[in-house]
């Protein structure tokens, strides 16, 4: 495994086409087909299998027509949104591509049904890799729409609980925005701080703010920092619990 590539769509959209075997390759939440058709053909691979997080359409927009034209089988946490979803996978499931392992990971929050995918490490990946759609983000969470924080707060435990240099591939691009409310939540977080300074520096020069990993995301990502004190004392919330920490920076990130 030594392929990973970004392909930006949908204005902030994320799609991850990745290469195993010789030249076969997966695709992570492809929400549009011409983009992934293209890279496809820029590199000459077959694709065999199409992943999905969730069912919203800039996630599963162009796995239909992708399915169509190459044969490959659709797998995701769920099935009632499409009847084009060969296989429906639950919490633990070991998905075999090539040498590499793929553990699913079920993380409720963002809708009922999200997954997440880990690429466990190998002998050719040395660093796991974790899918995570609209669950994780670089800095930041998904929104809650079929479930309450505290759901969402302990499916963003299970993947704290990654190890630390787990690369972490999330589905949108919005990293300047989240380092953006940090800071206006703890205004002198200096990790924070220097963070966001060298997405902005990245951006600025055409590069991608992926991959993060676990260990810089529980030191930078203020969701994952729910529990901590500083955060208890930022909120005026000292004795709360941390789902509830978890609740309230959930609803000012809706509205900041």
């Amino acid at each position: 495994m030594d392929t990973v590539i970004t392909i930006p769509a949908l204005g902030d959209n994320f799609i991850y086409l990745v290469r195993y075997g010789s030249n076969d390759a997966f695709v992570v939440d492809p929400g549009d087909a011409s983009s992934v058709f293209r890279t496809l053909k820029k590199h000459g691979w077959t694709l065999t299998t199409i992943l999905l997080t969730h069912h919203h359409w800039d996630h599963v927009g162009g796995a239909s027509e992708l399915k169509r034209k190459t044969g490959c089988k659709i797998i995701a946490g769920y099935e009632g949104h499409s009847s084009d979803v060969d296989k429906v996978v639950e919490d633990g499931r070991i998905l075999s591509m090539g040498e590499a392992q793929i553990k699913v990971i079920t993380t409720p929050g963002h809708t009922r049904s999200s997954v997440c995918y880990y690429m466990q490490p190998s002998n050719t990946v040395p660093k796991g890799m974790l899918w995570t759609g609209d669950t994780l983000f670089i800095g930041g969470c998904g929104r809650l729409f079929e479930c309450d924080p505290q759901t969402m707060w302990d499916s963003l435990l299970k993947l704290a609980s990654l190890p630390d240099d787990t690369l972490v591939y999330c589905g949108h691009d919005y990293t300047v925005e989240n380092y953006e409310f940090a800071l206006s939540i703890e205004p002198d977080n200096d990790a924070v701080k220097k963070r966001l300074d060298e997405i902005r520096r990245t951006v600025g020069q055409e590069g991608l703010s992926v991959p993060s990993s676990i260990s810089q995301e529980k030191m930078t990502n203020v969701f994952l920092r729910a529990d901590s004190s500083e955060l208890r004392a930022a909120l005026g919330m000292k004795d709360a619990p941390a789902g509830e920490i978890f609740a309230e920076l959930r609803r000012r990130k809706d509205h900041f």
